[in-house]
């Protein structure tokens, strides 16, 4: 068997906490599955039609998270973080059983997630590994908030901007090759806010469970949370995290070239809907011979799959 294969978790993992936007104590259990499963939510509070696929097509809601829904209308929320933390250490099939609508945020970031599946570790199968190339630069802009793709023969770069008027949030931009960079910092950002939305975000009917725990605060030019930030970068560190859960929405890991300035959840789904209109747009390769990296914690890089 080759690390080139699919690969899924050598044995069940379980996490519980509070959804951020429900409030509700939710426990989940991470299963080891077959090759070319991918990965699928499993809500166990229903007996019946209860299956929810990450798929970009099935996303329900993009308004402070991503929600996926099925046909029956049954849903499963907040999915990003733990959706980027499959996605950072290759984990191609597993079943996701989940009790409540909404996935545990734990402390905000996907630390805690990728902390215990590295400890568990993980089972390589004799399934070739899928990957998806773009063939075509697409965008997608929203005023001024702006996403594009396009290809990349070697690697998944990701160029994000963030601007805020907030002097503390400010301006921020990062660019991260996902399978040569050392990634931990993106991993341990965390969801932020600022003071001054709470209020209105609460009469929403969301945030219910979020903390100084579980997000960072800032109102006007001061951290609230105690131990302050875990890196200068953050900010935009964190919305680079959502970004890669989002993209894994599309299926596969991806080789391609992504620039986003004022981005979110909304504009990675429309972008991967434009993506996949049209066959033109990409291709998916098995890999068979060559390397791509399984993990974006240890430093591995890639060489060509042409």
């Amino acid at each position: 068997m080759s690390s080139l294969n699919q690969k899924t978790i050598k044995e069940k993992i379980f996490f519980s906490g509070v959804g951020l936007h429900s409030g509700k104590i939710t426990k989940i259990c991470l299963n080891p599955s077959e090759p070319d499963t991918g990965i699928v939510f499993k809500r166990t509070d229903f007996k019946r039609d209860n299956l929810v696929f990450p798929n970009f097509s099935n996303v329900s809601n993009t308004s402070l998270n991503t929600t996926i829904s099925n046909e029956h209308g049954v849903k499963v929320s907040t999915i990003e973080h733990l959706m980027g933390a499959l996605f950072g250490l290759g984990i191609d099939n597993v079943l996701i059983e989940i009790d409540n609508e909404e996935v545990p945020i734990l402390d905000g970031s996907a630390k805690e997630f990728i902390e215990k599946l590295l400890v568990i570790g993980f089972k390589v199968s004799n399934a070739p590994l899928k990957i998806i190339k773009i063939n075509k630069k697409i965008e997608f802009n929203d005023g001024n908030r702006k996403i594009s793709i396009e290809p990349s023969k070697l690697s998944l770069d990701i160029d994000f901007e963030l601007k805020y008027e907030n002097k503390i949030i400010g301006n921020q931009r990062n660019k991260i090759n996902v399978y040569e960079d050392n990634l931990e910092a993106i991993f341990n950002s965390r969801t932020f806010c600022l003071y001054q939305d709470i209020e209105t975000i609460k009469k929403s009917g969301l945030a219910k469970g979020g903390s100084l725990g579980n997000a960072i605060v800032v109102k006007e030019n001061e951290v609230l949370n105690k131990e302050g930030l875990r890196n200068p970068k953050e900010f935009v560190n964190h919305k680079i995290l959502d970004c890669i859960g989002d993209l894994y929405t599309c299926g596969y890991r991806l080789l391609a070239s992504i620039k986003c300035s004022q981005g979110g959840h909304y504009l990675t789904n429309q972008l991967l809907r434009k993506v996949f209109e049209n066959k033109e747009n990409f291709s998916i390769v098995e890999i068979k011979e060559r390397s791509l990296p399984h993990t974006v914690i240890d430093r591995t890089f890639l060489r060509s799959i042409a």
